[in-house]
């Protein structure tokens, strides 16, 4: 197959978006199909296109002679499109019935569009330029989604976003510059290729720029003490947080790290120095504050994301142990928490939608009212605290091996963080669930009355990915197999 492939999953979504912008559909049954098709045909075309991969990379265009922008399909770039693939079809069918009473849909769903074959760009960017352009490019095209509502709430949301993005970007571009400068070829390898030996810059350099870059990239993770935006953007739409906290722009955030530590800085340049124990430090610390933080609020949808902020630096405490045993941890929770969180954010949005009710201590007894809801949430709970049978335990142990793997002092101490932090997991979202279905006695059941689950259009992908979460704590064989060909580079 041709290069030039790469790049149509990419246009799809992107031209769809904005000839929405450009000529609305004011019917908005006949805006939901043609949305919906377009990002299923983009489905097709993506999983299509990463099972006949093809051969070499697209030149886009040069900025220079040695910094060219190229599209390029390799493992890591088959696990992330996959995954973006896959869970967007549920994502947009989900928010047709969220949105169905809200204003400006059709402005939405073309930027909830674009952005779909934005994050693509990311996962396909064949060197660091490319990648960061289309990273760039994520935040300016997700505003829009954050400020929908035009609140107040949302517009200070949305400067924040803003803020942190900008400041992120310029820690990020240090790290960017100093790699096309001390490197031959910019191209993504795995394994890393910038070797400082001959060109006279002093380890220190290297990396102190390594934590620089780490630091930046990691603003979209929400890396303590860059994470505040995550929960004051939970104001916007739930389907866009769910798209924000589970697929598309703290996923990047990750995507771009792995990519910075393991096919541009050379992992074992960076194990055992201080630069590796600045990082899994502030992954360790992230984790313990978030998931405190998790407990104490109680704003339905801030608490899933003070969850979100602590599971991204689960990923990144894998991520940062410099070894293929990390990279395969990070990896496999990297999936699993896309699935079991957007299941989470997908119930809040149900209840919010539902009942109009925000507020965790408005939820007794509401479990009867809506069983699919938070059965699906129950599952979701129970997968996030890392229950045995269920999906989050699985990637959670591959956590625990890579800690232990160097027997090492740091080591030790990320499992009784993970130990801590699963308690706290089990606090936080078991609780939500106790007053669902075990409601305090005297509480007013009369004000129950007309809350359902909603439509189908929102109850298809809560039963999806409850089962997915069940399936992959069963049998998890086949994950864990395609993730294992990734870090080998088999793919």
């Amino acid at each position: 197959m041709q290069p030039f492939f790469i790049v149509v999953p990419i246009l799809i979504p992107i031209v769809a978006g904005v000839l929405m912008l450009l000529f609305p559909i004011q019917d908005s049954k006949k805006r939901n199909i043609c949305v919906e098709a377009v990002v299923i045909i983009n489905t097709i075309v993506t999983l299509w296109l990463l099972s006949h991969r093809p051969d070499g990379s697209f030149h886009l265009f040069s900025l220079s002679e040695t910094l060219p922008l190229t599209l390029n399909i390799d493992g890591l770039s088959i696990f992330f499109g996959s995954m973006v693939a896959c869970l967007w079809p549920l994502a947009t069918l989900y928010a047709f019935e969220y949105m169905r009473h809200e204003e400006r849909v059709n402005t939405f769903l073309a930027f909830y569009t674009i952005t779909y074959g934005v994050t693509l760009g990311v996962a396909f960017s064949g060197n660091i330029i490319t990648m960061y352009l289309f990273y760039e490019t994520l935040t300016l095209v997700t505003l829009p989604l954050v400020i929908h509502t035009m609140t107040e709430e949302a517009q200070r949301a949305t400067r924040q976003y803003l803020y942190y993005m900008i400041g992120g970007t310029a820690f990020a571009f240090i790290g960017m510059v100093f790699y096309s400068l001390f490197c031959s070829d910019i191209a993504f390898t795995f394994g890393g290729n910038l070797d400082i030996s001959g060109i006279g810059i002093h380890p220190d350099i290297m990396l102190l720029v390594y934590v620089l870059a780490f630091f930046g990239f990691g603003v979209k993770a929400a890396i303590f003490p860059f994470h505040s935006w995550l929960p004051a953007a939970s104001v916007a739409p739930t389907p866009v947080t769910a798209l924000l906290h589970a697929v598309a722009v703290v996923k990047s955030g990750i995507f771009a790290i792995m990519r910075l530590t393991y096919y541009c800085f050379e992992p074992e340049m960076i194990k055992g120095t201080w630069a590796q124990n600045v990082v899994v430090v502030a992954a360790m610390i992230t984790i313990v504050y978030a998931s405190t933080m998790g407990v104490r609020e109680t704003h339905f949808k801030r608490r899933l994301a003070y969850s979100t902020v602590s599971n991204l630096s689960y990923i990144l405490l894998g991520i940062t142990m410099m070894s293929p045993l990390g990279l395969f941890a990070g990896l496999s929770h990297m999936m699993v928490h896309a699935i079991m969180k957007i299941s989470g954010f997908f119930c809040v949005g149900a209840v919010n939608h539902q009942t109009g009710r925000h507020y965790i201590y408005e939820l007794d007894g509401i479990g009867y009212k809506m069983p699919v809801t938070f059965t699906a949430l129950f599952i979701s709970g129970l997968s996030l605290a890392g229950i045995p049978l269920t999906a989050g335990f699985v990637s959670k142990w591959n956590i625990v091996e890579a800690l232990l793997e160097g027997r090492s002092a740091i080591g030790y101490i990320g499992v009784l963080v993970l130990l801590y932090s699963a308690l706290m997991t089990a606090i936080y979202m078991l609780t939500i669930i106790v007053r669902a279905w075990f409601p305090h006695k005297g509480y007013h059941r009369e004000q129950l009355e007309g809350f359902t689950d909603p439509g189908w259009m929102m109850k298809l992908p809560l039963i999806l990915f409850s089962v997915a979460t069940i399936l992959i704590g069963l049998h998890a064989q086949p994950l864990l197999e395609f993730v294992q060909n990734v870090v080998s580079g088999a793919l």
